[in-house]
């Protein structure tokens, strides 16, 4: 890997990071940069194996990916099931959710990885992320998480031009926020809630529709897709609103295009 692509920030590339650290548990999503965080660790450690936190807020297109990528990089995985809705901090959904929800999250891994003989347990986050925009990674430094690719100084752009180098179907992914971001902070989230999100999302991707979000307003569903896709929406708009009709008292288009990643 070439140094230009690590972009050190603490002197440290990923390879010198898996020789310094060669025994490690990653937390493992199935999306881009965890991904390509499995596959690092695979290729430059010792010994590696992913923790897949199952949660309502996963669709299972998200698990199945995981499980796809641990079967083609040849490392074991676990699967954790973790119901999310029964901590009541998290399903009333307010403005901390997502840091109550990443040290749930992370906790259980940390046990697992624990009797598993781990003392490192690694995440996915970037050089790109933005610490005021991603609230759970105040839950990362709390419990020790340690996060290569941000300590390498790697950027989302570097994670998904290495992870096609290195022939990952994950590099060109888009990038997916859970589903309990679809439900407005202070409305509290349900399992029905949940389905019916995921329900609407697999239908839009079904028709070949990426990188988009069904907000949920209400009872009403808002599509938010990038400008790109909006006349193919528009081509197939009485299709799609009876469809969701099915499941959402309203449906509607936020004109604002949503911009891709």
């Amino acid at each position: 890997m070439p140094e230009t692509d690590t972009a050190p920030v603490r002197g440290n590339t990923l390879p010198q990071f898996f020789t310094e650290n060669p025994r490690t548990a990653i937390a493992f999503s199935g999306g881009v940069d965890s991904a390509f965080l499995l596959y690092a660790a695979g290729r430059w450690g010792k010994e590696t194996k992913a923790y897949y936190v199952r949660t309502p807020f996963q669709p299972q297109f998200e698990y199945d990916d995981a499980c796809r990528l641990a079967r083609e990089l040849d490392i074991p995985m676990a699967t954790i099931p973790l119901d999310t809705l029964s901590h009541a901090e998290i399903a009333c959904n307010l403005s901390d959710r997502c840091y109550r929800c990443k040290r749930a999250i992370f906790g259980a891994i940390l046990e697992k990885a624990g009797e598993d003989g781990f003392s490192l347990v690694l995440d996915g986050t970037n050089a790109s992320d933005d610490p005021g925009d991603r609230p759970g990674m105040r839950a990362l430094r709390e419990l020790m998480v340690r996060s290569p690719l941000r300590e390498c100084g790697i950027t989302k752009g570097a994670v998904r031009r290495l992870s096609r180098e290195a022939g990952l179907f994950t590099w060109d992914k888009p990038a997916y926020a859970c589903l309990a971001t679809r439900i407005p902070t202070g409305t509290g989230i349900t399992r029905e809630s949940l389905d019916r999100t995921e329900w609407g999302e697999n239908y839009l991707r079904s028709l070949g529709f990426s990188d988009f979000r069904i907000r949920l307003d209400g009872d009403t569903g808002k599509i938010q897709l990038p400008e790109d896709q909006m006349e193919k929406l528009f081509a197939n708009r009485e299709a799609i609103v009876k469809f969701l009709r099915q499941r959402y008292g309203a449906v509607t288009l936020d004109l604002e295009a949503r911009k891709h990643g």
